[in-house]
């Protein structure tokens, strides 16, 4: 007896020895369209009269209150469950201008967390845009810009949308580039708008392509609503991305979206279909182990229950703000994405004795 007891401790102590020589350090990068986050002040250089307290949406101080408090009670939630704190990077899109995003991290739920915000004013004719904020702790930004996607209807007249953001900086001392998209959504039909995604698609690759040639060894994460799915052309054909970690090599770039969206996974919902529209891909440099370098570990979306729909014909749908101009008081249309991003804590050291 006394020597299965020995060998239990022995086994127990063992065990723990080697979990503490395996503890990993883990970032968070996430993504939310925060549908229409608008203030409620009339800019008169951009459409946003409807979301006004006079426009069709009656867009009031409560109710613009109200959904800062929920965007930013979805954001510090997630990541919680590995990490137990918010997110390091997070990738925003439809925000009017940076007062919003600027309520939005001075919030109860955030204000504690030190976010620092990068964002431009894109020529979106709705006014909408990309931003992304950081935590100052963990991240640096290095250089930022604001790429301008040239579209033009099929009478020549400009069509105006978001910008691609992208930025560098250090994350814990490492080098990384985080891009944030918003493309052309698919108003008129997915086939009549499909060339303005192709065209923000070769406007990413674009991007991607001139950063690695200045920096062979470049991490870059590209992260947005892209209203497209995975298997669109968009993805396979201009940005050659793969769900399959077997066939990444260095002319393509991996999507971990895609194997979820095969199994049925999904950001939002439209009459009973399920897209993933929201997504990650990023550098195959992400997949190789590395000593003491951050490395992708898993994606995920964000969808607990509070973020649903209870009940009714949109039954497990996003809990949105709005549908059509009735008033919900959810959330947004879209579920949260995120990733971890994990590489071997370096270990303490050890303390002096006797």
């Amino acid at each position: 007896m006394r020597k299965v007891l020995y060998l239990c401790f022995f086994f127990i102590l063992t065990l723990g020895f080697t979990q503490d020589k395996k503890t990993f350090k883990i970032r968070t990068v996430a993504f939310y369209n925060v549908e229409n986050l608008f203030d409620t002040i009339n800019d008169t250089l951009i459409f946003d009269n409807e979301r006004t307290p006079e426009g069709g949406y009656k867009w009031s101080k409560e109710r613009y209150g109200t959904k800062i408090g929920h965007i930013s009670k979805v954001l510090s939630e997630i990541g919680v469950e590995k990490v137990s704190t918010s997110p390091d990077i997070i990738g925003l899109c439809e925000v009017e201008n940076k007062t919003v995003i600027q309520d939005l991290i001075a919030h109860k739920y955030l204000m504690d967390k030190d976010y620092g915000i990068i964002h431009f004013d894109s020529p979106d004719e709705r006014g909408i845009d990309v931003a992304l904020l950081y935590k100052k702790e963990a991240f640096l930004p290095t250089s930022f810009r604001s790429h301008r996607l040239l579209l033009f209807d099929t009478e020549g007249y400009r069509d105006y949308s978001r910008d691609q953001l992208v930025v560098g900086g250090l994350l814990d001392g490492e080098q990384f580039y985080f891009m944030v998209n918003h493309w052309p959504s698919r108003s008129g039909g997915e086939a009549r708008s499909r060339p303005y995604r192709i065209k923000a698609a070769q406007l990413n690759k674009k991007i991607i392509d001139s950063v690695r040639y200045l920096d062979p060894n470049a991490k870059i994460i590209s992260m947005g609503d892209f209203n497209d799915d995975p298997i669109d052309e968009s993805f396979k054909k201009v940005l050659k991305t793969t769900g399959k970690r077997s066939t990444v090599d260095s002319t393509r770039l991996f999507n971990p979206m895609e194997k979820k969206f095969k199994k049925g996974s999904g950001t939002l919902a439209y009459r009973d279909k399920w897209n993933l529209f929201d997504q990650f891909f990023f550098t195959p440099n992400l997949l190789h182990k590395a000593k003491s370098k951050y490395v992708f570990w898993k994606a995920g979306i964000y969808n607990p229950e509070y973020l649903k729909t209870q009940t009714g014909k949109y039954k497990g749908y996003p809990f949105r703000t709005y549908v059509g101009t009735s008033y919900q008081g959810g959330y947004a249309d879209h579920f949260p994405i995120y990733l971890y991003l994990i590489k071997k804590a370096s270990p303490s050291p050890s303390k002096g004795g006797d």
